[in-house]
């Protein structure tokens, strides 16, 4: 064991450098290598074994890059990927990964070891002849994965790092027996096929999906992050070089292939590498060691997947998590997530063929090579502080690499893709259901919406927006003992707008009124998580209201636009001072030319909102267009669906034909998305009592817009919104700005 040397912590086993880069290149040098690579090459050619190598590695060198950029920024403790994954996409986005990745891991050890059982198949016929029963591969993989695990379990992983030094020692010489050996002069081809010599070739991406796992084995040695010492400088270094040496590898497997063999032979024979190698035997041996590397590496891996899932709480039952995360000795050794993943492979090995599991395992190991390529593009984006990696990958490489991903899932297998899609969403259905409060999105979404904000308030600062939405800003200080004007500031900026709500806090700005504002705060914000509330909460420390109202007047908008409505709101039991604040504040509103909203409501809250009935009047010509936009607005939220927009028009007599004739044009050119019955124009003049014509119209509707200017409201004060006092809730309505609906 050995102190990390960043904070003298005991790291596990205090591995270095090498355990990682034998983890990952005897995965990579695997089963697929041995047994599948003379099929690729027969069925696509020497061109096509190059390409499907470069595809291969489009995914894999990026996944390296950017594991390694985000290794050298952070502290990678155990459960490698899933550690990565989680603490940047959150623990429920991430434990759904890890788990999909955990049993990735377990089901490859089956995998790896029935592989390691075909290496026995060349003695099949001694073996039927010695025991009188046919070969079964099971008769070999089954003990061998049993002796397996009971060593891993017993011993731990210095036995396993130990086993890796000459399983990869017996790689390599089956290796160089390969390259210099030549085949027979029956199986030799006539120059060097470019393509294949088959007659009907399996289709280019089939051959790539059964080839694909070849690829995947290059994180196997991030699984150790939790018992490296310096996992810092262990883990880029070791997996970017056991990628670059599985690549070179591969290059010269298929160029030797391809000259040694004719695609007959190499699509037909599994073990065409035994024909071609200085001493055939050497190639089974090699597939042996080869396979039983990658099962051991996955062994040593998964439990601690499991075990950093169980230290997380991922797992939906909780004494399950303690379970899986209890570790033994100084080196917290997961003997228990050993044992859950033993069970897991045995099943596996027993059933004796995961060709379906093994698909999807691929699957899920491109999801999570997708996840780190996007985590690393999303720090590039995010441009945090505290991102500073030693080493830098590219962002458009890590991009690639993530749209790479998806693209050749959907091409390997699109019926397996989906599957796999399916299983990630319930897994993290269960995994949210069992964290609930748990928020995923964790510092790099911060940055990364942060920085598009930045962008796109700076842009939207430029652009003079061509159609006119609300921005509305509400500043009140009777947020907690009512609440229709923040429902009708949510219902007014849901989906067209932007909506700003202050508290306003009486005082002067201090340690104390300022620890008051945060308090406050934290509770809009949840208050506003808890309605599913749109709209943007903060509060405003000002000696008097008319200052508060003055600096939110001239604040910025939020949404990148200016604002350009301001929300005021009284009660029907308010005493006058507040009606008067109003007023004040409507004037003031004035200045800066805002378009202005007096809410008067009482406890109707809105009724059964179906019906809007709007109040056109000879002094709304400049109101009139904001008035029908709110309310058109208003109903399209879901809380307003099925209601009805009437629109009463009250005119001098003498220009009611005139205005009847103009809302008829705008309904018949669709301009107002409204009924003509909905729509009556009432002639009017000095003998008519306007206000007892409203009430009686409006009465029993739910919400009713009525406009108001500035020099009406100079006129009559207060009394301008205390007018028809038979109307429920009313809205008043003051633009500022030329409207106009197109």
């Amino acid at each position: 064991m050995t102190a990390h040397p960043d904070n003298g912590e005991t790291r596990g086993h205090g591995f270095g450098t090498g355990p990682v880069f034998l983890a990952s290149i005897s995965t990579i040098l695997g089963a697929i290598m041995f047994l599948r690579f003379g099929y690729a090459v027969g069925n696509v050619g020497l061109l096509g074994a190059f390409l499907i190598i470069l595809l291969g590695h489009a995914v894999t060198v990026p996944t390296a890059l950017a594991i390694a950029e985000i290794a050298t920024n952070r502290r990678v403790e155990g459960g490698g990927e899933y550690f990565i994954i989680s603490r940047s996409f959150g623990t429920t986005i991430g434990g759904a990964i890890g788990i999909s990745l955990y049993l990735s891991q377990a089901i490859s050890v089956a995998f790896y070891m029935i592989a390691f059982a075909e290496a026995f198949r060349p003695l099949a016929g001694l073996w039927q002849e010695s025991v009188g029963i046919p070969f079964d591969p099971r008769f070999v993989s089954l003990p061998a994965t049993v002796v397996l695990l009971v060593l891993v379990h017993k011993r731990g992983a210095s036995m396993g790092v130990k086993a890796l030094w000459g399983v990869v020692a017996i790689l390599a010489l089956s290796l160089a027996g390969f390259f210099l050996g030549s085949s027979p002069p029956e199986i030799r081809p006539e120059g060097l096929p470019l393509v294949s010599g088959l007659a009907n070739p399996d289709r280019f991406m089939l051959v790539f999906a059964i080839v694909f796992p070849a690829f995947t084995g290059m994180t196997a040695g991030v699984g150790l992050s939790g018992d490296l010492e310096n996992p810092r400088r262990s883990i880029p270094l070791g997996i970017m070089s056991a990628t670059l040496t599985g690549m070179v590898v591969y290059v010269f497997v298929v160029m030797k292939l391809a000259r040694s063999a004719d695609s007959v032979f190499l699509a037909q024979d599994q073990l065409i590498m035994s024909r071609i190698a200085l001493w055939g035997p050497i190639i089974p041996i090699g597939l042996a060691a080869a396979t039983l590397s990658s099962a051991l590496g996955s062994v040593m891996v998964a439990p601690r997947t499991l075990q950093a899932l169980g230290g997380d709480g991922i797992i939906p039952v909780p004494r399950a998590n303690r379970f899986v995360a209890a570790g033994v000795g100084g080196a917290n050794e997961p003997r228990n997530a050993t044992l859950v993943t033993s069970v897991i492979a045995v099943i596996f090995v027993i059933l004796g063929s995961v060709n379906l599991v093994a698909r999807i395992v691929s699957m899920f190991f491109m999801v999570t090579y997708g996840a780190l390529c996007a985590i690393s593009f999303l720090e590039h984006f995010a441009a945090r502080p505290s991102y500073r990696p030693s080493f830098r990958s590219k962002w458009y490489l890590s991009l690639f690499g993530a749209v790479m991903c998806l693209v050749l899932m959907l091409q390997m297998a699109l019926a397996y893709a989906i599957l796999a899609m399916v299983a990630m969403a319930v897994i993290y259905v269960l995994v949210r259901r069992n964290r609930s409060g748990v928020d995923d999105l964790t510092s790099i979404f911060h940055g990364v919406m942060t920085q598009a904000t930045r962008y796109l308030q700076i842009r939207l600062q430029k652009i003079r927006p061509g159609d006119w939405r609300p921005s509305v800003i509400a500043l009140t200080p009777r947020t907690f003992d009512r609440s229709s004007p923040v429902q009708l500031l949510e219902w007014l900026c849901h989906r067209y707008g932007f909506g700003t709500y202050l508290h306003y806090i009486p005082g002067k700005l201090e340690p104390q009124s300022f620890e008051e504002s945060r308090r406050v705060q934290a509770r809009l914000v949840k208050t506003m998580e808890e309605r599913k509330g749109a709209i943007f909460v903060d509060t405003m420390i000002s000696p008097s209201m008319a200052s508060a109202l003055a600096q939110s007047l001239q604040m910025p908008g939020v949404s990148g636009m200016e604002n350009n409505t301001i929300l005021f709101e009284f009660s029907v039991h308010d005493p006058d001072e507040v009606l008067d604040e109003v007023v004040d504040g409507s004037r003031m509103a004035g200045v800066p030319r805002m378009n202005r909203l007096v809410l008067r409501h009482g406890e109707n809250f809105f009724g059964a909102r179906k019906s809007i009935h709007l109040w056109l009047t000879w002094h709304d010509a400049r109101n009139a267009n904001l008035m029908i936009l709110l309310a058109y607005i208003l109903l399209g939220h879901r809380d307003w669906r099925g209601a009805e927009i009437t629109i009463l028009a009250a005119y001098p007599r003498s220009d009611v034909e005139r205005r009847a004739a103009e809302l008829h044009s705008m309904i018949v050119g669709g301009r107002l998305l409204i009924s003509e019955k909905n729509v009556l124009v009432i002639p009017t003049d000095d003998d008519v009592d306007f206000q007892r014509l409203v009430e009686e119209r409006s009465g029993s509707a739910d919400l009713v817009l009525t406009g108001f200017t500035t020099s009406r409201l100079e006129k009559k004060g207060r009394d301008m919104f205390l007018r028809f006092p038979g109307l429920q809730d009313v809205l008043f309505v003051s633009a500022q700005e030329t409207i106009f609906i197109d």
